[in-house]
Formats: C-alpha cells, structure tokens, sequence
C-alpha cells in the first residue's frame, strides 16, 4: 500500500508539471496528463504499474469528470440551437460510426467490435473545445455556440448507444430485437427516475439553503446524489457515468450550479482527474503493437479526422451556415477526448472490445487533441474566411 501511496504521489506531480509545460505551448493539460501517465508506466520509466487501487479512484474521477460536464450543460442555449446542432452531430456520428467500422474491418475484427469501435470515435471532446475557443475569445460565436452544442449533443448520444450496446451485448449475447427494445425502455425510465429523483434532490437542497441557512455541505449531497445515480444506472442495465452525467445535468441549471461547479472542480482537478488521465498513458502498451494494430491506428486517426471534418462541415451547410462557419464547426468537432477514452474502457471491461486496439485508440486520442487547436485557429483566421467564401 505504501508504494501505491508513493505513485499516487508522483502521478499528482508529474500530471501538473506536464500539464504545466503543455499550457506554455498551447495544449490543454489533458496532454500532459496522459503523457505524464505514458513516462511512469510501463511504456517508459515503468515505476508505475497497473493495480486496483489506481483504477478505483480512476473510476471514481470518470464519474465525477462525467458529473461536472453535465453541470456544464445550458439548456437555454442548446435549446435555441437544437436542430442545426442535432443535425450537424448526426452527420458527424454516422460518418464516425462508419470509418471506425472500416477501420477495425480491415484487420479482420468482428462485427459488432467494428461497430463499437466506430461508437468510440463518435463523441467529441467539448472540454477541449471549450478550451481553445475561450483562449482564442470565439466561443460567443455563432459557430461557437452550433459547435458546443452539437459537441454536448455527441456526448449524449454517445453515452445512450453505449448504454444500448453494453445492456444488450455486456453478457455477450447475442443480438435480440426485444432485448434492444428492452434496453431503450430501461434507458427512457431511468431518464425519468433520475430527473424525478433530482427534482426532488432540488426542492431539499433549496429548502436546506433558505431555511435553515445551509449552503457548504450542498456539493457533499449533490455529490452523494451523483454517486447513488451512477450505481442505480447500472442496476438499469447502464452504464454507471450515464447516471453521472444525468445528475450534472439535473443541476445544470439551478441557482447554485456555479457554487457546485467550483467545489467539485477542487476535487476532481486535484486529485480524480490526473489520476484517471495517467492511469490512461500507465496502461497504453506500446510493445504490443503488431502490423495490424499500426495499420488500424492509421486508418482510425484518418477516420477519426475526417468524419467530423467532413460529416460536422456538411451539416453545418445544410443547416445554412457560410461556408468558413462550416469549417470552423469541423475543425472544432475532431477532438476526441475522455469521453471516447472512457468508453473503449467500458468495451475492454464488458468484453466487446479486445485490449490489444487500447493504445491504438489513445494515440488518436492524443494526436486529434494536439491537432484540433492549431487547426482551430487556422480556421478562424481572416485570410482562411475570404479564402473559402471567395471559392464558393
């Protein structure tokens, strides 16, 4: 135990420091953290190995990670932008499921592998985005505001079908139209369990805050309230961060959401956090890569690219947007993020995905994120703009 403390210890210093110096050069910390986690383990130094205690409280920072983005959801804005933003993700998750299946296809992997792999590729990582249009002061933005939002409609998406795919094929089962029925039904009952049970979690913490005066402990019981959703979603058949996200959302918009935003971002930027996105890098294998696994890691960064870029700038047309809108919302759609990480790891854990695809899946991971800020830029340049209106 003492030498899983010592770990921790160096995990926690060497994802801020690498955060530190990938900040200095523009990247998000997230960079830093999973390069931190490829120098200590195996892949490098090896002073940091996989065990439980690592990937308990990696578990636990997926949760809270999946919590804070739901409470970082606005309804109001994503209700103004709905139909272009349910239109310009469809386009990009079609596109992403396709690749992804062709990708694992040409190295000869089962269906139902090559379709989850497609599902992986899907979401976008909106924290990321977020990131790079806030330093570059265009998230205010009419493709911005399309982009975030068909970036949080991606993630909701993504989590529903790997709720399906885990309720339906976790056992290794095999394909049932009823079970698949059965699935949705749990997911559509679960959705309205949650947001009764968080109603009722607002009317408390409300009456808690004006009677008697209480406001510290409110992020411990919205954090408790958390936990108790990701354990009741799976016992939906769900996956655990699907109740996660549901409870961040269920505070999303309350008048406390900001004070809740702060207190559980101390928790999780301190400690959970670094310590999921290392326990990433520590559990990437490099030596087990073959021919194969190069040639799908290849293939599913071109895929990864280019369904978003492709499929998000096609929607944005058909939904009117100028042609160097459309771009933007392209380039800002590439990112994969923890999202796309956290569900190869469900795969891998239920048993859909083999393992040896992991580390193939977080190099693209790493390279869409190292690409996607300078691409950001790059587009959201006035020389790029007359370029592309003056070709159309």
């Amino acid at each position: 135990m003492s030498e899983t403390i010592f770990v921790i210890g160096l995990i926690l210093f060497f994802t801020k420091f690498c955060g530190i110096m990938t900040r200095r050069i523009h990247l998000p910390q997230v960079v830093g953290a999973l390069t931190a986690g490829i120098i200590l383990g195996p892949a490098v130094l090896g002073i940091a190995q996989p065990n439980e205690t690592i990937d308990l409280i990696a578990e636990l920072g997926v949760i809270v990670l999946l919590f804070t983005a739901g409470m970082e959801m606005n309804f109001k804005d994503l209700k103004n932008l709905l139909r272009p933003s349910f239109i310009i993700a469809f386009f990009g998750i079609l596109l992403s499921i396709t690749g992804g299946f062709i990708a694992a296809a040409a190295i000869g992997r089962p269906a139902l592998e090559c379709f989850f792999i497609g599902v992986i590729i899907a979401s976008t990582s909106s924290s990321i985005t977020i990131e790079a249009l806030q330093e570059m002061g265009k998230l205010k933005t009419k493709s911005g505001g399309a982009l975030l939002s068909a970036a949080v409609i991606d993630d909701i998406l993504g989590i529903i079908i790997l709720s399906v795919i885990l309720g339906t094929f976790g056992g290794d089962a095999e394909f049932d139209l009823l079970q698949v029925g059965l699935v949705l039904l749990k997911i559509i009952l679960f959705f309205a369990f949650a947001f009764a049970c968080g109603f009722i979690m607002n009317k408390m913490l409300t009456f808690l805050r004006n009677r008697i005066g209480e406001s510290r402990r409110i992020p411990i019981y919205a954090l408790s309230f958390c936990f108790i959703m990701s354990y009741i979603a799976e016992l939906f058949g769900l996956a655990d961060i699907a109740g996660a996200f549901i409870a961040g959302i269920v505070f999303s918009n309350t008048r406390y959401v900001d004070y809740l935003e702060r207190n559980t971002h101390i928790l999780s930027y301190m400690f959970l956090s670094p310590i999921f996105f290392a326990s990433i890098g520590i559990n990437m294998a490099i030596e087990g890569f073959t021919a194969g696994t190069v040639l799908f890691t290849g293939l599913l960064l071109a895929a990864a690219i280019l369904s978003k870029l492709i499929g998000c700038s096609l929607g944005a047309k058909v939904c009117k947007f100028s042609n160097d809108e459309s771009f933007r919302i392209g380039a800002g759609m590439i990112t994969r993020g923890e999202v796309s990480i956290i569900v190869a790891s469900k795969g891998i854990a239920a048993g859909i995905m083999e393992p040896d695809l992991f580390s193939g899946i977080i190099i693209v991971v790493f390279i869409t994120v190292l690409l996607a800020p300078s691409l950001l830029k790059l587009v959201y340049t006035d020389k790029f703009s007359n370029l592309v209106n003056k070709k159309s």
